[in-house]
């Protein structure tokens, strides 16, 4: 038993197939567009439906509604984190921040809608979740640091205010179908008064 297991850590790794690495990304793709959306029609089913895949294809890739949860929210913040990255080299830092917090709103959305569709399955207090919520404010932080630097925003609002004050916004009650539009607005307002002024003199 001992000699066959080491002999299964000395075989080279298959590479999975084209077509499986293709369907992962398209059920991926597929489950935060139809999450985002929300509502009664956030299922499993049309996850694989919206992919063009059967149900047991998107099993085999996420044998359970948390496998499927992780993987979205983990690709989720795997593009944050790199936009960040390409924002910081390609787009002046006040504006490369706003870009970001609209990425960052849209991932929001996509979290309400599993949370809806996928509870009770969810733990949020794992430290999965904790890991890729910090990944998620030092991507925050650098982009912040970045227009602090450079003269364009003041430093008076911590990374993790910001943060909480665009969640909050994300998270109030009662809104409409395009609460997506509108929290992307109020912060817009709220990253204005956060501009660098010239002090009065």
């Amino acid at each position: 038993m001992v000699v066959q297991a080491e002999e299964n850590k000395r075989r080279p790794q298959r590479k999975p197939r084209a077509d499986s690495v293709r369907n992962r990304k398209r059920l991926l793709e597929a489950a935060a567009a139809v999450f985002s959306a929300g509502g009664p029609d956030a299922s499993l089913e049309a996850v694989a439906r919206t992919a063009g895949v059967g149900i047991g294809t998107l099993y085999r890739h996420f044998p359970t509604r948390e496998a499927l949860f992780q993987a979205v929210y983990r690709h989720e913040v795997d593009e944050l984190v790199e936009a960040a990255e390409r924002l910081t080299a390609e787009a002046e830092p006040l504006a490369g921040l706003r870009t970001w917090l609209r990425a960052a709103v849209r991932m929001v959305a996509t979290k309400k809608g599993m949370v809806a569709a996928l509870a009770p399955a969810i733990d949020n207090t794992s430290p999965f979740y904790a890991d890729n919520a910090a990944r998620v404010g030092g991507a925050l932080a650098a982009l912040m640091g970045r227009a602090v630097a450079a003269g364009e925003l003041r430093d008076e609002v911590s990374p993790e205010e910001l943060l909480r004050t665009m969640l909050g916004l994300c998270y109030m009650g009662n809104q409409p179908p395009d609460w997506q539009d509108s929290v992307v607005r109020l912060l817009d307002v709220f990253l204005d008064g956060l501009c660098a002024r010239p002090r009065a003199q």
